[in-house]
């Protein structure tokens, strides 16, 4: 996805960091297990609130849980079991980003994501063609 037409690293941060809120769901993707890939056919998905992660890089990493938060603005996810004590004892959620889990576990509770789902499974099928090989180069 493209943030500017600029190839310059400046124009591309400035791009990144004033997105507005609602394209930049985009960008907190994470990747799909093998089993739902193999089942939908496409490979990543935005994280939505409910879905169920497992941590794949950093201190947490194997860690499975599910995702409480999702920070649009700071492009990080927190999820139910990563959590650190504060001084006073109290635990308090860890942000990780997006593409640092894999989601293994899909919350389909919600009617518009199901169909976001279909058509990319929709679009992989006419993508492969009648030969049931993929195109392209």
């Amino acid at each position: 996805m493209a943030l500017t037409t600029s190839a310059k690293p400046r124009k591309q941060r400035k791009a990144l960091y004033t997105m507005p809120h609602h394209l930049r769901h985009k960008l907190l993707s994470a990747p799909l297990s093998k089993e739902l890939r193999a089942k939908y056919g496409f490979r990543s998905l935005p994280v939505r609130v409910g879905d169920r992660v497992r941590v794949m890089r950093g201190d947490f990493k194997g860690i499975e849980g599910k995702v409480i938060r999702v920070d649009r603005e700071r492009g990080r996810v927190y999820i139910d079991t990563v959590t650190r004590p504060k001084v006073d004892g109290t635990p308090v959620n860890v942000p990780i980003h997006a593409s640092k889990v894999m989601i293994v576990e899909l919350d389909l509770s919600d009617k518009w994501r199901k169909k976001v789902i279909e058509r990319k499974m929709r679009a992989r099928e006419a993508l492969k063609g009648p030969g049931g090989e993929e195109g392209g180069s």
